[in-house]
């Protein structure tokens, strides 16, 4: 595969190098990828259908048995992405961390979500490099995919693969040398659930090793199965760039969100506007608005960076103001559906006490954070709900991908009455009965024209339904 540039090994790697470059050229190097949600096990079938021989390393017993039986934990993977790999005879997946020594290579996709304050929680990492380190050998590269903070490969990564301590070199051992005898590298992860036609191995992939030495290995393996890599200087580059990537979607998002805002408070279609200036051929990208943000980048990686930016006595205004908008989209869009409640009532109605939401019979339709996937992480809709649970809603939802809330949500159990719902059916009699029906996900698979025809009043944050007459933007 072609490679954006190329790096001689250093001098000082030796044999070490040599030896793994050629096992990654024959095919013979045996790939670890440890953490097998949706990003890890996107880079296994890559390699996998590549030609190597694959170890799937997970600590979550019910994942490894789906995919021991041939079921795809993710829906976007599609049904037969994980018979299609085991029917390679190159996969097989293990909670055995014990059999990382079997490895040349080692790749860490494990999560890394916020902790208290906003503060990254690298605790998978630390314990993915502790089972690395457990079994570290002279010759294995090690690449650390998981989006993190500038320095973590470095910082947290490497002090935990090189101290004197490896059993497989006896505890009296040497210490092993990064780009001598162990290399170790950063590789940021670039999957986008249900994207489309874009594969693994057509999505560019920046590397950064540690050193030289770390940097060739990586872009050796990398390069043997997908079509483009790109080199940069260092891990911390790399570490950054991802950052760069994920923030500029953060910030546009927020800027559209609060466009929404403005122009609703006009009487102006931000769909409508964001289609005129997409007609711009320069200068400009489409983003558009929705209930906030989801997904474990979006919402989380701003916040690696802005604390990394304070412990280098800096502020991240523009990821502040950000987070800070697109968190409150979902009070928002309660606030429209308050004012679509208020505007239908009747001069001679009861004018209800309290919440105009108490009592009111509201479906969310859509419980995933985009559209056609299943990923429910960081979902704004998770949010609509559990304030419509708490403003005295009789809140339910509908989605043909997620049928049941799961019990975590960021890494923290979800309140008792938000995990008891399951998906609803969705038929005319069914719509006619809510109050309010809320679109927060438009997946292709919803009957929009039965919602539209059926529900007695929609407040529509994706403009699904724009131009059907009575329907509310949010």
């Amino acid at each position: 595969m072609p490679h954006d540039a190329h790096d001689s090994p250093a001098p000082e790697s030796g044999a070490a190098l040599a030896s793994l470059l050629a096992r990654i050229e024959a095919r013979t190097a045996v790939v670890a990828v440890v953490g097998l949600g949706y990003v890890g096990l996107g880079i296994a079938g890559a390699f996998a259908r590549g030609g190597f021989r694959v170890l799937g390393i997970d600590r979550d017993e019910s994942r490894i048995g789906q995919l021991q039986r041939g079921e795809a934990p993710h829906h976007h993977l599609g049904a037969d992405f994980v018979a299609t790999l085991l029917a390679t005879k190159r996969f097989a997946a293990t909670t055995d961390a014990s059999r990382l020594g079997e490895a040349d290579a080692v790749l860490i996709c494990v999560p890394t979500p916020l902790g208290p304050g906003d503060a990254p929680d690298l605790a998978d990492v630390r314990a993915a490099a502790a089972a690395v380190a457990a079994t570290l050998r002279p010759g294995q590269l090690v690449v650390l995919e998981s989006t993190t903070y500038p320095g973590t490969t470095r910082e947290v990564l490497l002090p935990a693969l090189t101290a004197p301590r490896t059993p497989a070199l006896g505890a009296a051992g040497p210490e092993l040398v990064c780009g001598r005898d162990v290399f170790v590298a950063f590789s940021p992860e670039r999957e986008d659930p249900g994207r489309g036609p874009m594969s693994t191995e057509t999505i560019p992939r920046l590397v950064g090793g540690l050193d030289e030495a770390s940097r060739t290995a990586a872009m050796a393996l990398y390069g043997a199965v997908l079509q483009r890599v790109v080199p940069v200087s260092s891990a911390e580059v790399a570490e950054a760039a991802k950052l760069l990537e994920n923030i500029y979607r953060a910030v546009n998002i927020a800027m559209v969100n609060e466009m929404k805002m403005l122009l609703t408070a006009m009487g102006i279609d931000i769909q409508e506007v964001i289609d005129a200036a997409s007609t711009k051929p320069f200068g400009f990208q489409e983003f558009r608005p929705g209930p906030g943000w989801g997904g474990h980048c979006i919402p989380i990686d701003p916040y690696y960076l802005a604390w990394k930016a304070r412990e280098a006595g800096q502020e991240a205004r523009f990821i502040a103001l950000a987070g800070a908008v697109n968190r409150a989209m979902p009070d928002y869009v309660l606030a429209r559906a308050r004012e679509a409640l208020a505007a239908r009532r009747e001069p001679d109605d009861v004018v209800p006490q309290g919440d105009l939401l108490s009592g009111a019979r509201v479906l969310v339709l859509g419980l995933a954070y985009k559209r056609d996937i299943d990923d429910v992480r960081e979902s704004p809709s998770l949010r609509l709900l559990d304030l419509l649970l708490k403003a005295g809603a009789h809140a339910e939802y509908h989605d043909p991908h997620v049928p049941a809330v799961p019990a975590a949500h960021g890494g923290l159990p979800v309140s008792q009455p938000l995990a008891a719902l399951r998906s609803v059916p969705l038929d005319a009699v069914r719509l006619a009965a809510y109050d309010v029906v809320l679109i927060a996900t438009d997946h292709a698979a919803i009957d929009w024209a039965l919602v539209a025809r059926s529900a007695r009043l929609i407040v529509d944050t994706r403009g699904v339904l724009r131009g059907v007459p009575g329907v509310v933007p949010a």
